[in-house]
């Protein structure tokens, strides 16, 4: 069978880039080993991303928005502080200019994108299978499944995941290194409301985000991702509730008042990754595939989704003007566009990872001058405001809220 991409997971960022190239008649087949009556099985996984403004735009003009509406809690303001020490940083967007994102269940955007290509007519969504052979060539891609069946196309597509399989026998060079941090991810109930505020509190240990969910019938709610050491990771996560969440009140000092109802938790190693090239021979990477960062700006998805849009444009464009859609031109585009917004994002995050990160008072007091100097500095604080939009850089159209 032929068909225009082949795309190798089937995940947030894989499906994304489907129903983005679904629009203007780019046929994709999608190929994902997941089985999605787990992938989707009722109640709330705790798992939660930050959808930046831009990429909300996104997910309106390729027709996810509606499914999504009143699901998600906006994120109208963002607090940093270094510890409960005195002093605080807060980025609050003038009246009028929208919201800098919003949280939603991973679980609700799976569903969401499920159901949208599902019904696509240019998507090809084939749940539980693997590609067991792929061979790319100066004449296209051939990818041979493991229920016997061959797909053809003129160009792939990696989408799965930061141990990409296909990255690693394209033989790209990939930097990486780990923070020996882990990350808890989860959620939790509480007495006082949020009001649309995500908190970012800064430890020796790593950072404690809460991060505002919208309210339920239990009552307020929000997600965390609270770092933690390494080597104490397994310890948290054999906590039982009531322990777990007397720790997290310590962290928070009790601001939003009693904590109950603790979500499932999950936890994984916080590391940092950087493909240096994002193309092969009629291949391209997006997503955790190509780059992989510390939650400590909650940006790690948005790249992925920013990656999709770029692509889809690329894609698009291409097709228009006749091109092959694994030509090299196409590719080096691609490559130009997405290489330095995903280099210096990953960047900033290595580089604020290591400051919060290091112990001992005079680490504190370089980090409470920090956040002073940015509160005096409009310029460099509207400069974050942008980068929580996902606003930087230039943008492709989808993420202008336009199609491409």
């Amino acid at each position: 069978m032929d068909t225009d991409v082949i795309i190798l997971g089937g995940g947030l960022v894989g499906a994304t880039l489907a129903l983005a190239l679904d629009v203007h008649g780019v046929r994709s087949i999608v190929i994902d080993p997941a089985d999605p009556a787990v992938m989707l099985a009722p109640g709330f996984d705790g798992r939660a991303s930050a959808i930046a403004s831009a990429t909300g735009r996104m997910l309106d003009a390729i027709g996810i928005g509606a499914a999504l509406a009143g699901q998600g809690c906006a994120i109208r303001h963002i607090r940093v502080s270094d510890g409960l020490e005195p002093g605080k940083l807060d980025f609050k967007p003038d009246e009028g200019d929208g919201a800098l994102g919003t949280m939603y269940e991973n679980k609700l955007l799976r569903r969401a994108l499920f159901d949208a290509a599902t019904a696509a007519k240019n998507v090809d969504l084939r749940m539980q299978t693997r590609a067991t052979d792929v061979v790319r060539g100066p004449a296209g891609v051939v990818a041979t499944l493991d229920d016997g069946t061959t797909v053809r196309a003129p160009l792939l597509i990696a989408a799965e995941g930061r141990n990409s399989p296909t990255r690693e026998a394209a033989g790209i060079t990939v930097a990486r290194w780990q923070y020996n941090h882990a990350a808890i991810v989860g959620a939790f109930h509480h007495e006082f409301p949020h009001e649309d505020i995500a908190y970012e509190i800064f430890y020796p240990s790593g950072p404690f985000a809460l991060l505002p969910l919208p309210d339920d019938d239990i009552g307020h709610r929000s997600a965390i991702v609270w770092s933690v050491k390494g080597a104490d990771g397994p310890a948290m996560m054999k906590l039982g509730d009531r322990a777990f969440l007397a720790e997290a009140t310590k962290r928070m000092g009790g601001f939003l008042g009693e904590l109950s109802a603790a979500s499932p938790r999950a936890s994984y190693p916080l590391g940092f990754h950087h493909a240096a090239r994002i193309t092969a021979e009629r291949l391209v990477l997006v997503g955790d595939a190509a780059h992989g960062i510390h939650p400590i700006a909650g940006q790690g998805l948005n790249l992925g989704l920013r990656d999709a849009a770029t692509l889809a444009e690329v894609l698009v464009d291409g097709k228009r003007l006749g091109l092959d859609l694994g030509d090299p031109a196409l590719q080096e585009r691609y490559q130009r566009w997405r290489g330095l917004d995903t280099f210096m994002v990953a960047a900033a995050t290595d580089t604020l990872t290591r400051l919060f990160g290091i112990p001992g008072k005079t680490a504190s007091a370089v980090r409470r001058f920090g956040i002073g100097a940015v509160d005096r500095l409009p310029p460099l604080k509207n400069r974050f405001m942008a980068e929580a939009r996902g606003e930087t850089g230039t943008l492709p159209r989808l993420l202008q809220g336009l199609m491409v």
